[in-house]
């Protein structure tokens, strides 16, 4: 705490002489010296200041929930409208009646949406930090489903216990008769949900660089700074990446609606930047999230759906399986595995509960299971960072204002 007081201190004692000496009023020097506060922000990670970075997540979180507190009670009247609506859903739900059936329904409705909207926005949120959710959950959901119905040729899964557990129906039916169609209609809600998960996750940006637009501030985000840069060296851009930003720039600021609609139907990084591109340019809310949830709740969700199912198609599964056994030497070792595990697979679809299940399985979700674990600690440090960056970029910022009035 010491040592990051006396940098503190340093850095106040540098601004202020550089200030005297007239080199605040070059952009150069004033770019270097945000240059250096950049890095130092970046150097504020657990795993190097560990006492500091909790210290400042800490500030950062009771700063955020008296900013929010305040807001509420800024909009009390539409709280207390929300709450009254609860209150009223609540009575419903604990009062017996005929229409509890309708009600349970709904709340398993409800929140199975809720799941995965929520996880779509885990995905987009954090300007390119977010959760790889449609890795870890989605696209298995997916293809789990994709693989049950193919071996029951049926998606009439029985609910419950689908879509916690996937059995095969009793009914009989008919070798391949199960289609491709069939399959897209029976993952299309979960798909869906958190397609506009991910649009809801894309309006941060938007809102940062609006509302620096209208109030005709500084912004402080450096993702907006380096937009305004890229604006400005727009015509000599010559790396591909810069091309590139500058390409979606033009179409998001030349097309409008359909340009922006482009851009989120398909698997784009650099859609952070159309998205502080229409609030920039003072795109109205409605013409960018329009455009941005049909793109990826609709249009991209079908192509990675499909891409998905046919993957996993039957016949595509067991020939990767087979192109794994011709591997030299070590193929034969990996082949089994993952025999085993599509062996296993089809025990639990049809539910025979008597026969034994080969180890494989254990080893390949053992993995998974690992890999879950492993991509939420880094969500959850990568969270704890950029909060405890945040914290420390309001210190310099308050620095830097108390330099300017003196």
């Amino acid at each position: 705490m010491a040592e990051n007081g006396t940098d503190c201190d340093q850095r106040r004692i540098r601004m202020s002489k550089e200030q005297h000496n007239g080199n605040f009023t070059d952009s150069s020097m004033l770019s270097e010296w945000k240059r250096r506060e950049r890095e130092e922000r970046l150097n504020i990670v657990l795993w190097k200041k560990p006492l500091v970075t909790l210290q400042y997540f800490c500030l950062e979180t009771l700063i955020n929930l008296k900013e929010w507190t305040i807001k509420l009670w800024q909009r009390r009247g539409v709280l207390v409208c929300v709450l009254l609506v609860l209150a009223v859903l609540t009575a419903l739900y604990y009062i017996e009646g005929a229409h509890q059936q309708y009600v349970r329904y709904m709340e398993k409705k409800f929140f199975w949406c809720a799941y995965w909207v929520g996880l779509g926005i885990l995905s987009s949120v954090g300007l390119g930090t977010g959760l790889h959710t449609f890795l870890l959950y989605l696209g298995p959901h997916i293809a789990s489903v994709t693989l049950a119905a193919y071996e029951c040729n049926s998606v009439n899964f029985p609910e419950p216990p689908y879509p916690d557990q996937i059995i095969c129906p009793d009914e009989e039916t008919t070798e391949g008769s199960i289609s491709l169609w069939a399959i897209i209609s029976k993952v299309r809600l979960e798909a869906c949900m958190w397609g506009a998960g991910t649009a809801i996750g894309e309006l941060p940006p938007y809102f940062m660089a609006r509302a620096a637009r209208l109030s005709g501030a500084e912004p402080d985000d450096e993702e907006y700074q380096e937009f305004e840069e890229m604006l400005e060296h727009a015509e000599t851009a010559q790396d591909f990446a810069s091309r590139a930003k500058v390409a979606v720039q033009n179409l998001v600021q030349k097309v409008g609606f359909f340009g922006i609609l482009a851009c989120a139907s398909i698997p784009n990084p650099l859609f952070d930047l159309a998205g502080i591109t229409c609030g920039h340019f003072l795109v109205p809310f409605w013409t960018f999230f329009g455009a941005t949830l049909i793109g990826k709740a609709v249009i991209k969700m079908h192509i990675q759906k499909l891409f998905v199912i046919i993957t996993f198609s039957k016949h595509i599964v067991e020939q990767m399986v087979a192109l794994i056994g011709a591997i030299p030497s070590i193929g034969p070792s990996l082949q089994k595995p993952f025999q085993e595990y599509l062996e296993a697979q089809r025990i639990k679809l049809h539910h025979k509960s008597d026969s034994a299940v080969p180890q494989g399985e254990n080893w390949l979700s053992w993995i998974f299971e690992k890999l879950v674990i492993v991509m939420v600690c880094y969500f959850i440090l990568s969270i704890i960072n950029s909060m405890a960056q945040s914290y420390a970029k309001r210190l310099q910022q308050k620095m830097y204002s108390e330099e300017k009035t003196k």
